[in-house]
């Protein structure tokens, strides 16, 4: 797996940062990716970097800001009129269904592929659950209704102690698989071979919080923690608190606190005001630095790569 960041800027486009937008690759065998948030021109960044619309399974809004959604339409569109005809789920706050049904009504165009909307109300909870991955969302403390995500992935099976099996005359093949997801087994002369007897234990899998526009809060904490990778919105800098508070948004040591005291990993700041260049991010990133460490400022088309955890 891996998350790719696709627009990195608040509000407006800025040179060499577009506005809110990050890809998450799913694993291999699933071949596809998820989208949050899309803003303006945001197919156009997946285009450049070489994500086809036909393997976007899901996409997750956080908020009905026209910098995080003002991109829809047009990817929905083209989306159709590439000819996939995979389905796609729509997740985001409630009033999304009514604004693209009306965009989609008084321009005349089509989806042709079936396209799921799923509003998220109130207080959230699970969004999404599949075999692999659950997804949580959270309203945060924006101007209006806004939703952070959590995506745990769901823990493989522990290590088998092959050193074991052989002592106790488990022979190789469907037995092994049969008590590697935790089924016990039974052998040809009666014996019953217990799984928790010989398999470690599972192995934690992968945790990424995405958070919308937010001030701190205590749901963000939540969201993130012990998270592996946390990315949260910077929009302003550590010395602009009052700005950030005003404008529903936090600054640089704001999000680095939220990382640190939900226990995250890693901590990737976004959304950042049009007044900060490129060559201000190496500032920024270091003032969340002071607060903790494992901080990262995002540039477009930044690929974080997210490893399995070990077994122990």
């Amino acid at each position: 797996m891996e998350l790719t960041m696709l627009g990195t800027a608040a509000g407006r486009p800025a040179e060499g940062r577009n506005v809110t937008a990050a890809a998450l690759t799913m694993p291999p065998q699933r071949g596809t990716f998820w989208l949050f948030d899309c803003g303006e021109g945001t197919q156009h960044q997946l285009l450049r970097a070489g994500m086809k619309l036909c393997k976007l399974e899901r996409i997750f809004v956080t908020h009905l800001h026209g910098d995080h959604v003002f991109g829809l339409p047009g990817l929905l569109g083209s989306r159709s009129s590439m000819g996939c005809d995979a389905p796609l789920t729509l997740h985001g706050p409630r009033g999304i269904r009514h604004w693209l049904e009306t965009t989609f009504s008084i321009t005349g165009a089509h989806v042709h592929y079936e396209l799921e909307i799923r509003e998220i109300d109130g207080d959230g909870g699970v969004v999404h659950e599949d075999d692999q991955f659950t997804v949580k969302a959270a309203p945060l403390n924006h101007r209006i209704a806004c939703y952070g995500y959590r995506i745990e992935e769901r823990p493989r099976p522990g290590r088998l102690d092959a050193a074991k099996l052989a002592e106790l005359g488990v022979p190789q093949g469907p037995l092994y698989a049969q008590l590697k997801r935790g089924e016990d087994a039974t052998l040809q002369d009666g014996r019953v071979i217990r799984a928790a007897d010989v398999v470690g234990p599972p192995i934690p899998g992968r945790v990424i919080a995405i958070l919308g526009d937010t001030t701190p809060c205590d749901a963000a904490i939540r969201l993130a923690e012990g998270a592996d990778l946390v990315v949260h919105e910077a929009t302003f800098e550590a010395a602009l608190a009052g700005k950030a508070a005003e404008y529903g948004h936090s600054t640089t040591a704001e999000a680095a606190r939220t990382a640190r005291d939900a226990r995250a990993a890693r901590l990737l700041l976004t959304h950042f005001s049009g007044r900060y260049r490129d060559e201000d991010l190496p500032r920024l990133e270091a003032e969340a630095r002071e607060v903790f460490p494992s901080s990262a400022a995002a540039r477009d088309f930044l690929n974080v790569q997210l490893p399995h955890k070990r077994r122990t």
